[in-house]
């Protein structure tokens, strides 16, 4: 039985009175905080952050279903969590949890590979549940009263790979093909940032690195190219973010920034470095020996190298783990099948677990296996690089520069947004291929009227173009056009792999 506080939300009558909001000056005057997501990792992980802080009231927004009810058993002792069931595409459900907050951490959502089976539920959650949030807030007496943490990903800028493996706020959004996650994630920080909520802030996540990376299989991992990178954060780390933006002395300069998670310069991986060091917690000693070379793609994922996650600690600290810390916490808590995985025979793991699953649904060799132009174009570039990938006596591991390289954002970025000026916008339109419409431009957190190389017109602040990196919303929805898009937009063709010499498959 659920011990945690789980209490009847007053009527929608009592929401919108006027509440007395104050600085939390001692455990009697708790600061209540709005987690939604708290049976996934990340929430999870936070959840555990959280008890280990009375001074806040955890409010756990969970669906009654009988695996959230499961999850949440860990917690059954937690004194400051109250559960409050609900749906986030409801917005009566939302409204009743939001008009208790001081605090709003919206990690709730469908993500992959959940959300490449469902790409309709995905849009449905990820995208309604922003919308009703910030309708929520909107409703009540004092909206500057409530701080909203919204979540992004490192989707949506797709895929990056050496040469161009660095990046940051405000480069291009580029999602990868088939990733509806990454896109509905577009869509929901444009909503946040374009609200006109007094307090937000959107934080762009990493790959989130959880005691159950050992354990995942999904023909999801085949789309991981080898030489591409990532700069992990650990489970712990992350929740130790989301606890410190709840305070109420968070600078007050963080609001209405966006920003990238990373673990920092320890976490910056190869996915070739994160293959062998899983394989070695596990005991394998030759992680080749599980697969063919040719499963994984060459293209099509995400993954960079931050060069501004620094920023995010300095204004609210939270890196503590290393890459070994975490790997030593997922080695611990992995059943001792999976800690003892080297001892099997490499080719019973190859054959009988490793090329099944390659070839499910979603996977790699299913693509080939069907003929499946579309797909094997996305992850391969061609049928015949693909061919052309050779075996493993031929593969050099990945070696990217870590000399910080950055992307132009068309604009003089030593300029505060408080003194852009129509010439900004304009030089930032002709960069994307496009052009400026408004004819005159006020505040740069104000809608203006754009359009772009393709006479798509549509409203967008110059905070959204300029320091998050939006364009038109009609273009980055169209994935396979990316490459004909960069022909006409300068500030595309820089992420764009077909305007990158692409590597070597025999090196790759």
């Amino acid at each position: 039985m659920l011990k945690a506080r789980v209490r009847t939300i007053c009527p929608l009558d009592c929401l919108l009175r006027i509440r007395r909001r104050t600085r939390m000056t001692d455990l009697d005057v708790r600061r209540t905080v709005l987690l939604t997501g708290a049976t996934g990792n990340w929430g999870r992980a936070t959840l555990r952050e959280f008890r280990g802080h009375p001074e806040y009231l955890v409010l756990a927004f969970a669906r009654p279903t009988d695996a959230d009810r499961e999850v949440l058993q860990e917690f059954a002792d937690m004194e400051n969590l109250e559960v409050v069931w609900g749906d986030l595409s409801n917005y009566v459900d939302v409204l009743r949890a939001v008009g208790r907050a001081d605090v709003v951490l919206h990690v709730g959502a469908i993500v992959s590979p959940l959300a490449d089976i469902h790409p309709q539920l995905a849009w449905r959650v990820n995208i309604g549940s922003m919308q009703n949030l910030i309708r929520a807030v909107k409703a009540q007496p004092d909206p500057s009263a409530i701080s909203v943490v919204g979540i992004g990903s490192v989707a949506e800028t797709g895929d990056r790979q050496a040469p161009v493996h660095w990046g940051r706020v405000g480069d291009p959004l580029r999602v990868s093909r088939f990733d509806e996650y990454g896109q509905t994630k577009i869509v929901a920080e444009r909503l946040l940032i374009e609200s006109g909520l007094p307090r937000w802030a959107w934080l762009r996540q990493t790959g989130i690195f959880h005691p159950g990376m050992l354990e995942i299989r999904d023909p999801i991992m085949t789309h991981s190219p080898f030489n591409g990178v990532m700069e992990w954060a650990s489970a712990e780390d992350s929740a130790r973010l989301l606890v410190g933006v709840s305070s109420p002395d968070v600078p007050t300069e963080f609001w209405g920034g966006i920003y990238n998670i990373g673990g920092g310069e320890g976490w910056r991986l190869t996915n070739w470095q994160l293959q062998v060091a899983l394989g070695a917690a596990m005991g394998v000693h030759d992680i080749r020996r599980w697969y063919d070379r040719n499963w994984f793609a060459l293209q099509n994922f995400h993954g960079q190298w931050y060069s501004d996650s620094d920023r995010l600690d300095s204004l609210v600290p939270y890196r503590q783990d290393t890459f070994a810390d975490a790997v030593e916490r997922a080695v611990d808590a992995a059943p001792s099948s999976v800690r003892s995985a080297g001892k099997v025979p490499a080719w019973i793991v190859k054959n009988l677990v490793m090329r099944p699953l390659a070839r499910k649904p979603r996977g790699t060799m299913a693509a080939i296996a069907q003929g499946d132009s579309e797909a094997i174009d996305a992850y391969f570039g061609s049928k015949e690089a693909w061919l052309a990938i050779g075996d493993w006596d031929t593969f050099i591991p990945p070696s990217p520069s870590r000399e910080v390289t950055l992307l132009d954002h068309g604009y003089d970025e030593s300029t505060p947004p408080s003194r852009w000026t129509t010439l900004d916008y304009m030089e930032a339109a002709t960069f994307r291929g496009g052009e400026l419409v408004s004819p005159v431009a006020g505040d740069h957190t104000a809608p203006l009227v754009w359009r772009c190389a393709f006479d798509h017109v549509f409203a967008a602040s110059p905070r959204l173009v300029l320091r998050a990196g939006h364009w038109c919303p009609e273009c980055v929805r169209d994935t396979e056009g990316y490459a004909r898009q960069a022909q006409r937009n300068p500030f595309l063709a820089q992420a764009e792999l077909s305007f990158i010499a692409p590597a070597n498959p025999a090196t790759s």
